[in-house]
């Protein structure tokens, strides 16, 4: 399997494009898609890992472990650059907003 195979094969199970991991990782219009015929910087590599909140690693298919051996990742619930997820699944946006409220102590 390729790295292109895992990363589609991530992408799916947490629900999302291509296009959207493209994106969110603040990559070049089709960058993914070129790794099709050209290896990925490791800097490109660690911006879909981030995303898909996997490994490097695993994405190179050096482990089969998806989980990532580090720290929680801490992330600022106001920053709209991380796809927030529940159990590998896109948390939709109303039920963000009323996490937010909760961890707000109930103020807008």
């Amino acid at each position: 399997m390729t790295t292109l195979d895992r990363i589609k094969k991530i992408s799916k199970k947490r629900g999302f494009s291509l296009v959207q991991v493209n994106d969110k990782a603040g990559l070049g219009k089709n960058t993914i898609y070129s790794w099709k015929t050209k290896e990925p910087s490791i800097n490109n590599l660690k911006a879909v890992a981030h995303v898909l909140n996997v490994s490097v690693e695993y994405l190179l298919g050096n482990t089969t472990d998806e989980s990532i051996p580090s720290e929680p990742k801490r992330v600022d619930l106001a920053d709209d650059d991380y796809i927030m997820t529940y159990q590998g699944k896109p948390i939709p946006e109303e039920d963000m907003e009323y996490i937010k409220r909760i961890l707000n102590g109930g103020k807008d």
